[in-house]
């Protein structure tokens, strides 16, 4: 049943229809709770927040399925913009990209372009860019790019994912490039990704250990307890220090943990979406985590003091038709 209500909303995550329609509703669907805003100025508050906290963050401006040259220029200046306010504002955090926002579906060239002007900015203020890991169709064009890249820039990093039989080579390749270790967010075919969450944690562990005991920085992402603690220990253990890693969770996701691990003296990191193109990153995370939908028809049927909110709208309709789809799959 974990798969098949996984498969359903990584499903909706890849409608490029529901995706366009989806922006008209705002986050009446309850996207709050987990996608940060609609643009940066209105994040900013959240960051400052984060920061007082000892906690640093990873911003996502939200794109997907970009295919005209106009759409990626516009993501490409945007996270420009932000660069420099992050600088004007001294804030601490880093920014996290995909790639297809910026044009890799249109063409490698065009894409690295944007990337150059990307990192020349981020370089002149001495901000670090994550490239994010995308479905494994990009993912070989993703580390190519990454190589040219660093040909030029040492502030540029990218994701590898535990899912991937390939991840401990390409972690390997990557030894001295600073990385973000995480479980997958997409559904791959067995023949290139483990199917198993057993085998996916066990294998999570085993690479984030063997980057441990290297010397290269690494966002270790999980919201797994059973994994942190067992890390922690690892740590402890080897004497490893912890300024060459840091915990890192999604924005709305366990927050507890977040000013724990950072009030026990761990560097701690938040991720941060934001953006009005959200429902791709939101379905993935019911993905991962499904119980969460009953979270999210609380917001979209309830007022903060629990009163059933007087005025349907559609949102309300859709995410009750999702529900109900998820409880029928479960009784069969």
């Amino acid at each position: 049943m974990a798969n098949l209500t996984r498969d359903f909303f990584i499903g909706l995550s890849n409608n490029k229809l529901l995706n366009t329609n989806a922006k008209k509703y705002g986050f009446r669907l309850g996207a709050e709770k987990f996608v940060a805003g609609t643009n940066f100025d209105s994040i900013i508050g959240i960051i400052k927040d984060l920061n007082s906290e000892g906690i640093s963050c990873t911003l996502d401006n939200l794109g997907e399925f970009v295919t005209e040259k106009s759409e990626a220029i516009e993501a490409r200046d945007d996270i420009i913009d932000m660069l420099y306010k992050i600088h004007e504002q001294r804030l601490d955090c880093h920014v996290s990209v995909k790639l297809t926002q910026l044009g890799l579906d249109i063409g490698d060239d065009f894409c690295i372009n944007n990337m150059h002007a990307i990192l020349k900015v981020a370089n002149r203020f001495e901000i670090f860019i994550n490239i994010d890991m995308e479905k494994h169709i990009h993912y070989g064009k993703t580390l190519e790019i990454l190589n040219e890249l660093r040909k030029e820039y040492d502030n540029v990093g990218t994701v590898i994912q535990s899912y991937l039989y390939s991840a401990e080579d390409d972690l390997a390749a990557l030894e001295d490039v600073r990385i973000r270790l995480v479980k997958g967010a997409y559904k791959e075919d067995a023949s290139i990704a483990y199917p198993s969450k057993e085998d996916i944690d066990r294998n999570f562990m085993e690479l984030a250990k063997k980057r441990l005991l290297g010397n290269t920085f690494t966002s270790i992402a999980t919201h797994d307890h059973n994994i942190i603690e067992e890390l922690k220990s690892f740590v402890d253990e080897h004497n490893i220090s912890r300024d060459i890693f840091e915990f890192q969770m999604l924005y709305g996701f366990r927050t507890e943990m977040h000013n724990e691990l950072a009030q026990a003296g761990y560097h701690f990191c938040t991720y941060i979406p934001f953006g009005s193109d959200w429902f791709g990153y939101f379905m993935r995370r019911l993905a991962e985590r499904p119980q969460n939908i009953n979270l999210v028809l609380k917001d979209v049927f309830y007022t903060k003091g629990n009163k059933l909110k007087k005025e349907p709208v559609i949102a309300g309709v859709a995410a009750l038709s999702l529900l109900m789809y998820v409880n029928k799959k479960r009784k069969k």
